[in-house]
């Protein structure tokens, strides 16, 4: 899974109700607490396939995201660009 890092549950509400909509499937779940610097946050879950996309579905609507996440198989994060 990619992670696509929000300010708040109401950003992410409104990240993932855009990618519901573009026919992309995203969870909403409490960010993991190593990628917060305040212990607390939300992300939106999307496909790796489909990370892309989700990136320029958010820019069109005018959807702020903060930092961008992969996931690695044996656990741990990577940052990535947008």
């Amino acid at each position: 899974m990619n992670i696509i890092m929000c300010r708040s549950l109401t950003y992410a509400q409104r990240a993932s109700s855009a990618l519901e909509r573009a026919g992309i499937t995203a969870t909403i779940s409490r960010a993991p607490q190593e990628l917060t610097n305040r212990g607390c946050g939300y992300c939106v879950k999307v496909s790796p396939r489909r990370f892309r996309e989700a990136l320029d579905i958010l820019a069109r609507a005018g959807i702020p995201h903060g930092r961008l996440f992969r996931a690695e198989p044996g656990g741990g994060y990577t940052e990535v660009a947008g």
